[in-house]
């Protein structure tokens, strides 16, 4: 399975430490990233990939929405068919 994460928030230190820790602990591979501050926002884009038949979609998801009430960061995480659909609408 593959997977779009965005993350924005104000920043803070740690947050792709932390962001990585829980993708780590759910198994699931950063394939590409991509970061920036925006007028003190931070701003995150990455692909996640993991084998889908030892993790599924909604414990993943789960465990980012977790980590964003934690964190006060707004994480959101979308199929890559479902992203790649929407950006040819």
């Amino acid at each position: 399975m593959k997977a779009v994460v965005t993350v924005i928030g104000h920043d803070q230190v740690g947050i792709v430490a932390k962001v990585s820790q829980k993708l780590a602990e759910l198994k699931v591979n950063i394939t590409d990233i991509s970061q920036t501050l925006m007028h003190g926002d931070f701003t995150m884009m990455l692909m996640g990939e993991w084998d889908d038949s030892a993790v599924n979609f909604e414990t993943v998801k789960e465990g980012l929405e977790s980590l964003g009430k934690e964190t006060g960061l707004d994480i959101h995480i979308q199929r890559q068919e479902l992203f790649d659909a929407i950006q040819k609408l």
